[in-house]
């Protein structure tokens, strides 16, 4: 049994339809890319993941128990985190307050928050929080104000709000788009790094070099449902994958 198990999820927006009978299982500790033209429905499954959009068909099961139905600060708190398109991060604030908020909020809903202590008092939060500013390699700028961070240290800024949360899914919505080629491999290596904790992780990324280097297993969507899955190796030789994605030319 994997840990995210789909079955038959569609979802319609009109007379659109944007997803078709999609279908997928990620296996517990695996990094799982999902890729596709614009316009494949990428994005609209992810939303289904997470709450923000109910199929209007089908099932999402993570580790045995339906997300359906269940608001998105829920599924949150039942260990899915989600890194989005555009990075999520409370600009006007330091790195370290943006990383010691999510530390407040607990599994069951709860706030650990002590009424009578300052969170910046708080040396246990404190603690964490500077230990994944550590880990995402932003410890020296901890004082900053978020918002005046690069692209690609805003997205380490979000994976550290996500990672101090202890998830068990990792969802990331094209995590290196609009990064230079350096970025894009540190955020590779960091990826990687958090791979060794067990964290499983779903990509939705056009970046072949990403997908390929990061990957263990691929799934392909045209046109709202999955037309091909596989290693990436084998899917960089598909004709449907190529032809769907790139018009025929090879990946």
């Amino acid at each position: 049994m994997g840990i995210l198990e789909v079955r038959d999820v569609n979802k319609s927006f009109g007379g659109l339809k944007a997803l078709n009978k999609v279908e997928l299982d990620v296996e517990e500790g695996s990094v799982h890319a999902i890729i596709g033209p614009n316009g494949a429905g990428k994005s609209t499954f992810l939303n289904c993941l997470v709450g923000l959009l109910i199929p209007d068909s089908g099932s999402v099961s993570f580790n045995g128990n339906s997300l359906l139905g269940i608001k998105p600060h829920e599924i949150n708190q039942a260990g899915v985190s989600r890194v989005f398109q555009t990075p999520e991060i409370f600009g006007d604030l330091t790195l370290l307050d943006n990383v010691v908020i999510p530390t407040l909020a607990s599994r069951d809903g709860a706030f650990k928050f002590n009424g009578w202590k300052r969170a910046d008092q708080d040396s246990e939060t404190i603690g964490r929080a500077e230990h994944m500013l550590e880990d995402v390699g932003l410890i020296d700028k901890r004082n900053m104000h978020a918002g005046s961070l690069s692209r690609g240290d805003k997205r380490r800024l979000e994976l550290a709000m996500c990672l101090v949360q202890n998830p068990k899914l990792l969802l990331l919505d094209e995590p290196t788009a609009g990064m230079s080629r350096a970025d894009t491999n540190n955020t590779i290596d960091l990826l990687k790094r958090i791979g060794e904790r067990g964290i499983t992780k779903v990509i939705i990324e056009h970046d072949m070099h990403v997908v390929f280097s990061l990957a263990d297993k691929v799934s392909v969507m045209a046109q709202g449902t999955v037309i091909a899955e596989g290693t990436p190796e084998g899917i960089k030789g598909d004709p449907r994958v190529q032809e769907a994605y790139l018009g025929g030319a090879h990946l």
